[in-house]
């Protein structure tokens, strides 16, 4: 067992690493998400992904 860990320690620091960031990624969206703050910055006019402008085809 101590054996298997250490030759698989690498990637289980990184493994460690990786999922402390997404909990941290994900736990600033839910903050950022009850305080109202979003990446839209409101000019919905400009906005490719506003379901109100057609596209030309």
């Amino acid at each position: 067992m101590i054996s298997w860990l250490v030759s698989n320690l690498g990637t289980i620091i990184i493994s460690i690493l990786l999922i402390i960031m997404v909990v941290f990624i994900i736990r600033k969206l839910i903050n950022d998400k009850k305080r109202g703050i979003s990446s839209c910055g409101g000019n919905c006019a400009h906005c490719n992904m506003c379901s109100g402008i057609r596209k030309n085809k």
